[in-house]
């Protein structure tokens, strides 16, 4: 096996069991908050998926690339939503 790949998923195994543990500390009132903050600042992955997607090397690469934009998107626009309603429950009419 390629040891460049077994360090890669070295480290993607080692950020699942920090990104639990990190999880699991937080209390349930303020998951929500948080993971709509966590989704708007996932427009890092938008811009990661618009870069992968740009030099257009092989077809694979460009349709895994259009998928990752659409899924970042979605992610991106769907954390604004849900904070743009949780804001709304605070306002005074």
């Amino acid at each position: 096996m390629n040891q460049d790949l077994v360090f890669l998923l070295y480290i993607f195994v080692l950020a699942m069991f920090a990104g639990y543990e990190v999880i699991t500390k937080v209390p349930p009132i303020l998951h929500t908050p948080l993971m709509s903050g966590a989704n708007a600042i996932s427009g890092v992955s938008l811009i990661g998926a618009m870069v992968v997607t740009g030099p257009q090397q092989t077809d694979l690469s460009v349709i895994l690339g259009m998928i990752a934009v659409i899924m970042a998107t979605v992610n991106v626009v769907g954390g604004f939503m849900v904070t743009d309603r949780m804001l709304a429950m605070f306002r005074k009419d």
